[in-house]
């Protein structure tokens, strides 16, 4: 979409082959005109980011928008009628895929030329965009006490200005659950090490209750924390009590802010950039502004080096073949391929169906299938090659274009991210989804105007311009990679200012409670 393009327009057409345009206001029953200089009538309202049909599709005949299927119709569908879950219906899509077939090798930046940022540079030579100290709980039982460290110490953090503060990573898991081998244990203990592995941290408290499945021992054994980055490990059983816990808690905490203070920002390279990506709230404008802007950042990112990763397998699923087609072999397709296999077991095996994803929020905003919501959220991949595919939680084997397989329930997928290595969050939204996360920041991307301007104190950048005819998708995108240095190197977000990210460490929870 050009500057200039949408301006005065009541619809947009995203591909020539598509059989319907997407309103870019509410259009009332009556005559529309459309960018092609035809008029439609329409029989009934249509509401903003919504669909109508500009050509006749029979019953049972493939609906395409993007130039991809995202449905058929369920009855027979004329011009100017409003396709959504009434007449729009949602099958399997087969589509003829070969691995590698679109990949075009990536254009890096010169190294000489590449952008830089502000970071901590940590002794094993990762990267942290934030200095913060953290207090994980093993399990449930301890999660009140790490809670209670965190606040109690609050106080002390006001008085190192280096320290951005003290994050309690609590959670429900721990315990009731198979040991290792276990890919529920696995999952959580791969996450716990992803969190405590991760640059933004300058320390930890470690805190079981002493009898759980999930040891600090043996969690933290796991853990390759650079030098100087201290770990302490606790158990409330064993220093008498709650009480006790929270008093040596405090003192652990008062030894180590000094040292966490000594940290200073340098200027270092995009190549040392983690970019995680995520969208949630989605609307009809989604796959319109914000994430193909926020695509275009990926790029960027990529093109100087540095690493963007994405998941919420839910959410691509019916559009995959678009990644397949640019993996960079076909071992890390296939990876892809094994973990869209694993969703239609896991699912099945629910009594669900992956088409039950979009949310009635999603289809208010006008999406109406997975097929249709998978198209506008894999806009996030940018164009450039697919590097790899990891697991939850697990950090990338390479930098470039990476993808995770994660849920598509936000707090959920962020926090596999941000234990994946991510420096920095990007949450496209445009029913107005208010999240947070630490110890990674996190920006959020307007996908209307309308929504930028009711909630502008969540939101940290609008990119409903794109649709209002002001900026194209390209000048938006540059924008969202300066605004991602920025916040790398220091910047707050708005969900840091409101204080979200106490609430948002959700481990992906997998296999029975015991």
């Amino acid at each position: 979409m050009t500057a200039g393009s949408t301006t005065g327009q009541q619809t947009v057409r995203l591909n020539p082959a598509d059989d319907v345009v997407v309103a870019l206001a509410d259009l009332p029953a009556g005559p529309v005109r459309l960018a092609d200089g035809t008029t439609l009538t329409l029989a009934a309202p249509v509401p903003r980011g919504h669909k109508l049909a500009v050509r006749s599709v029979r019953s049972g005949e493939p609906v395409r928008k993007y130039g991809q299927v995202i449905g058929y119709a369920a009855t027979d569908i004329e011009p100017g009628n409003h396709v959504h879950t009434h007449n729009l219906a949602y099958r399997p899509v087969e589509n003829q895929v070969v691995y590698g077939s679109r990949r075009t090798p990536t254009e890096y930046v010169p190294e000489d030329q590449r952008a830089t940022f502000l970071g901590y540079r940590r002794a094993n030579g990762r990267v942290g965009t934030r200095n913060y100290l953290g207090i994980v709980s093993s399990v449930n039982c301890s999660a009140t006490v790490a809670k209670l460290i965190a606040s109690r110490a609050e106080p002390l953090v006001a008085q190192f200005p280096g320290v951005d503060g003290i994050v309690p990573l609590t959670h429900t898991g721990g315990c009731g659950t198979g040991g290792p081998g276990h890919e529920g244990f696995e999952t959580l203990r791969r996450t716990l090490r992803g969190y405590g592995e991760h640059p933004n941290f300058a320390g930890f408290l470690v805190i079981g209750l002493g009898c759980e499945v999930n040891q600090v021992v043996s969690l933290a054994s796991e853990w390759h924390v650079p030098d100087g980055v201290p770990v302490h490990l606790m158990t409330i059983q064993e220093l008498g009590g709650t009480r006790r816990t929270v008093e040596e808690g405090l003192r652990l905490i008062e030894e180590m802010l000094p040292v966490a203070a000594q940290a200073r920002r340098e200027p270092v390279p995009v190549s040392e950039l983690v970019l995680a990506m995520e969208c949630g709230g989605s609307d009809g404008y989604s796959g319109i502004t914000a994430n193909p802007a926020l695509g275009v950042a990926a790029d960027l990112v990529v093109r100087h080096g540095g690493t963007a990763m994405f998941g919420e397998t839910p959410e691509i699923y019916g559009a995959e073949h678009i990644l397949l087609e640019r993996a960079v072999s076909d071992e890390v397709a296939q990876r892809l391929v094994e973990r869209i296999r694993w969703w239609e077991r896991h699912v099945e095996a629910d009594g669900s169906s992956l088409d039950n994803n979009p949310s009635p929020g999603n289809k208010a905003g006008g999406l109406t299938t997975i097929l249709e919501k998978s198209l506008g959220a894999i806009a996030k991949g940018g164009t450039t090659e697919l590097c790899d595919v990891v697991r939850y939680g697990e950090r990338p084997r390479t930098r470039g274009l990476v993808y995770m397989d994660t849920p598509g329930y936000d707090p959920v997928n962020a926090t596999g991210l941000v234990a994946g290595g991510a420096t920095v969050l990007c949450f496209t939204t445009g029913r107005g989804s208010v999240f947070g996360s630490r110890p990674t920041p996190c920006l959020k991307l307007a996908t209307n105007t309308e929504l930028y301007r009711r909630m502008t104190d969540d939101m940290d950048l609008n990119c409903g311009t794109i649709a209002d005819g002001e900026e194209t998708v390209e000048e938006v995108g540059q924008r969202i990679f300066e605004l991602i240095l920025a916040t790398a190197s220091g910047q707050r977000t708005r969900s840091e200012e409101l204080g979200f990210g106490l609430e948002e460490f959700v481990p992906w929870q997998l296999g029975a409670t015991l």
